[in-house]
């Protein structure tokens, strides 16, 4: 899964990255949803509390309806669970935020509060993957509450505004389940087939093949965590074990490359769009058989947090530190908003420091420009308290809708709403928000990134080797099963997942280690071994996989290292038929 060649070690410093942070990306296939969503979210409480001429309260509406950006890539049963829980922290960290705005005026005190939520908010979401966007919403609400003047007796009913928005943006969350119930699952699935296909395309050979193939099993290893998320029952479970044919086909396709077929895979993909029925596979029985293994992995214990928790601790010391050392340096400027600050050096942090520069880079460059927008659309905004409130919703779905491409370019959009929800309460002199906005940006970087760089993750190599020996487990444990000569499916199936699974963790672990500073040097030639090896024994159980079936069904298979037949491999070979189930 790496295009490196074997080298006996790792730079402790490299060439940080400026131009390339900048280049823009394909769009998120499912941009739109969240920039509905925030819309959707966000102005009917913010036009009713115009109506009332209560727009002074909209920070607390916007703090539930903001949670509406969550989950968007989880089945609607778990999207339901992460809603509650965003929705639960953003109020209990507004709540905290209020309590301590209430008790005290100290602004070095609210910082140093401010600093301890956005590292738990940070340390929580990276722990449980919660996604997009992150702990960043999070840290912008409970940090700007910090500073608002506060009393204990306003407190409950600021919170019950929160609560009241978010109910409704849970609401939103949940609406599209309506019209397309397993429409993540197969968005998952397709990505899946997609990746297996660009893969195949290659080959398995040529300069571009390793990257190609590393894709190929994250997108795979994505669509089993989406699948599995939930478990399915009833009518719902026969199309859940229809997508989980697929995203098995994409697994063949990349074990064995050459004989996989790139444009069924993605015909298949194609026919997941929309609402119609899911395309077939065509091998039934031995799909049959494979599912076996899916539903055994149901039963498996998920890690538990606490597990999860112990690696973050250096990004949350990090995050902690660097928070807390720019809003500080904030105040000492004279800046009449440290959270400003603050929240930029949270939204810095990134799985290594190479990853964190780039962050600083877009949001930097993003602030900028972002700022100029506002001072273009700021005395239009002032002629009515409407187009105050519209200019928020188009920034806010702007933002959403760039974000996938870059950051910086969501951060376009994402500064002028921030500035213009400022003057919710009141009008304020534009050149005074522009100034201390861009101070405040640049004091959070800097300070921020170079916290970063005083406090590395100095326990990247050690687990890279902890994923090493994962991964050597996982191959040892399918070479077993490989030389058993009458291994369960079941059993190979999942020591196979179990396998791809740990390598695709392995180049995760690897990647974010080499771009790391300041440590030891790193394992590369054990990586780009253990992982070569890896994908010899999953292509090996392929192999062996396509030659019991073939031969349950009473066709010869002579030779067990060629590789499955062309058929086997990606399904029926005359064009996509359909199950007939439909989502």
């Amino acid at each position: 899964m790496s295009s490196a060649t074997p080298t006996p070690g790792t730079p402790r410093s490299r060439r940080l990255p400026l131009a390339g942070a900048l280049r823009p990306r394909r769009p998120s296939d499912i941009w739109f949803k969240p920039a509905l969503s925030s819309v959707a979210s966000l102005a009917p409480p913010n036009l009713t509390l115009l109506a009332l001429g209560r727009l002074d309260l909209a920070m607390y509406t916007m703090a539930g309806s903001m949670c509406a950006l969550y989950a968007h890539n989880r089945p609607y049963a778990a999207r339901a669970r992460t809603l509650l829980w965003v929705i639960l922290g953003m109020v209990g960290g507004l709540a905290v935020a209020l309590v301590a705005a209430s008790l005290t005026d100290s602004a070095v005190v609210l910082v140093a509060v401010g600093a301890v939520l956005a590292a738990a908010q940070k340390v929580l979401c990276d722990a449980t993957r919660v996604g997009p966007p992150n702990n960043v919403v999070l840290t912008f609400i409970t940090s700007a509450a910090l500073f608002v003047p506060q009393t204990l007796g306003q407190i409950p009913g600021h919170i019950g505004l929160a609560l009241a928005a978010g109910a409704w943006a849970w609401v939103v969350g949940m609406a599209p389940g309506l019209v397309r119930p397993h429409g993540p699952e197969r968005r998952a699935t397709a990505a899946a087939l997609n990746a297996a296909a660009a893969y195949a395309a290659t080959g398995g050979t040529g300069d571009g093949h390793a990257p190609a193939r590393a894709a190929g099993y994250a997108a795979v290893q994505a669509a089993w965590q989406t699948l599995l998320a939930v478990p399915a029952a009833g009518a719902r479970a026969a199309t859940r074990r229809a997508l989980e044919r697929l995203v098995v086909r994409a697994e063949v396709a990349l074990a064995a490359p050459a004989d996989a077929d790139p444009d069924l895979l993605r015909g298949w993909a194609r026919d997941l769009r929309g609402t119609g029925r899911v395309p077939r596979t065509g091998d039934r029985r031995a799909d049959t058989e494979e599912m076996a293994g899916v539903e055994a992995e149901l039963a498996a214990r998920p890690t538990p947090l606490r597990r999860r928790l112990g690696p973050l601790a250096p990004v949350g010391v990090r995050t902690a530190l660097g928070c807390a050392l720019a809003g500080w340096a904030s105040l000492a400027l004279g800046v009449g908003r440290p959270y400003w600050a603050l929240v930029t050096a949270a939204a810095l942090y990134q799985t290594n420091l190479t990853l964190t520069w780039s962050r600083t880079v877009q949001r930097v460059v993003g602030n900028v420009a972002g700022v100029l927008v506002f001072a273009v659309v700021a005395p239009v905004a002032h002629l009515h308290q409407v187009l105050l409130v519209l200019f928020c919703l188009a920034c806010g779905f702007g933002a959403e809708a760039f974000i996938s491409r870059n950051y910086w370019l969501g951060s376009v959009c994402v500064t002028p709403m921030a500035l213009l929800v400022t003057e919710f309460a009141r009008y304020q002199d534009p050149g005074e928000l522009i100034t201390e906005r861009v101070l405040d940006t640049v004091v959070g970087a800097a300070v921020g990134f170079l916290a970063a760089m005083a406090v590395t993750n100095r326990r990247a190599a050690s687990r890279v080797e902890e994923a090493l020996t994962a991964v050597d487990r996982a191959r040892e444990h399918a070479a077993r099963l490989l030389a058993d000569p009458g291994p369960a499916p079941a059993a190979l199936d999942a020591a196979r997942r179990a396998l791809a699974s740990a390598l695709t963790e392995l180049r995760a672990t690897a990647d974010a280690a080499a771009g790391e500073w300041w440590q030891r040097a790193l394992p590369q030639e054990r990586v780009v071994l253990a992982e070569q090896a890896g994908h010899r024994t999953l292509a090996a159980t392929v192999r062996r996989r396509t030659a019991d079936a073939d031969r349950d069904a009473g066709e010869p298979y002579a030779d067990r290292s060629a590789g499955p037949a062309a058929g086997t491999t990606t399904g029926t070979a005359t064009g996509t038929t359909t199950e007939d189930t439909r989502p």
